[in-house]
Parts: C-alpha cells; sequence; structure tokens
C-alpha cells in the first residue's frame, strides 16, 4: 500500500509539480486523522480549520435548508481533497456539513500552516489556485446538470464520472445528490444499464 505522503504528492504532481524543497516544507504540516462512520467532521456555523486529503472512506458535504431538507452537495474519497473548501479557503462560517459516510482516514493541514506555505512559495500558491480553479469548474460542471439534466442524464453522468460510485455511496444519498427520492432512484437503477 502507498504511504499517505506518497499518495498526497501523486496528486499534487497531477495538478502542479512543486520544487523538492517546496514539498518537504509542505509535506510537514500534514498529519493523519481518523473518524468513524456517520461521524460529523465539520458542522454548518463552524469555520473549516482543515484541509482533508482522502486516504480511506468516503464523506460527503450536505447542506439543510430552512425547511430542514437535506441536499447531498459533492461526496468526496482517495485520493482527493475534503473539506468545507470555501470556509477553509475564506476562513469564514460554513454553511454546510462534512461528514463520513464510512469509517475514513485522512490527512489534515491546518488552515494556518497551509497560508504560509502559499506566503513562501510561489509553486504552493499556484498549486493552491490550480487546485481551486479545478474545484470550481466542477462544480460549474455540477450546476449544468442541476439546471439543464433529467434525473436519469444525472445519474449516467455521474456514473461516467465516478463509475465506482454505486458501491461506495449508500444509494438514498445518490438519489439526494441527483434530487430524486429514494424510490424513484430504485427504478432508475433498474432501467439503466450499468
Amino acid at each position: 500500500m502507498e504511504a499517505p505522503l506518497d499518495s498526497l504528492k501523486k496528486l499534487i504532481q497531477g495538478i502542479h509539480p512543486i520544487p523538492q524543497e517546496d514539498w518537504h516544507s509542505f509535506a510537514s504540516i500534514w498529519s493523519p486523522c481518523e473518524f468513524k462512520r456517520k461521524e460529523t467532521v465539520t458542522t454548518a456555523g463552524e469555520t473549516e480549520k482543515y484541509l482533508y486529503f482522502v486516504l480511506e472512506g468516503v464523506q460527503r458535504v450536505y447542506y439543510f435548508d430552512d425547511q430542514q431538507r437535506e441536499a447531498t452537495l459533492v461526496f468526496m474519497y482517495p485520493p482527493s481533497f475534503g473539506g468545507v473548501i470555501d470556509s477553509f479557503l475564506l476562513q469564514k462560517p460554513s454553511s454546510y456539513f462534512f461528514e463520513t459516510l464510512t469509517p475514513s482516514k485522512f490527512l489534515k493541514a491546518p488552515a494556518s500552516d497551509l497560508f504560509e506555505q502559499m506566503e513562501k512559495s510561489k509553486d504552493i500558491q499556484k498549486l493552491v489556485q490550480k487546485g481551486t480553479a479545478q474545484t470550481l469548474s466542477g462544480l460549474l460542471e455540477r450546476m449544468v446538470e442541476l439546471q439543464s439534466f433529467s434525473s436519469e442524464e444525472k445519474f449516467k453522468t455521474l456514473l461516467k464520472r465516478s463509475p465506482h460510485i454505486l458501491n461506495l455511496v449508500p444509494h438514498k444519498y445518490i438519489a439526494n445528490y441527483i434530487g430524486i427520492d429514494a424510490t424513484n432512484f430504485s427504478k432508475l437503477v433498474n432501467q439503466i444499464k450499468i
């Protein structure tokens, strides 16, 4: 099995390679942590203190509206960054919850340490900028799906992007993510050839 920092380095190299001396400094701010299944990592109203790198498990970010209706916004699984990114980068209270769906292991980096790394290194600054731009690009694609696609198209797009999602995430959360109730989701799964 790949060492946690090696896994992080591999993902970073794919976003924006950084010089070896920057890597050593950047790697030093990460520490391991783990959570049990269905544990809330970040609660709405709290400011996200850490950027997480997912080593094991599946998580989601979700929202409750004023009528307590739940909306699953995003799923996370290895290897990816996790947490409530806007709250983390802006250091403002989160509007969202970040929870584990399965037992989860992470590396975490404190906001203050990451911001200090960004001040010291243009390459780390560029890494965070490119990572944020990729996240924004994904969110814009998701907005198009929500605004324009039928439930079936949303489901097919999700399966194309993450073919393993059906094995990782309980179906009720996938149904919520694409905006249909669990009963209709079961019918949809049976209709579509996977």
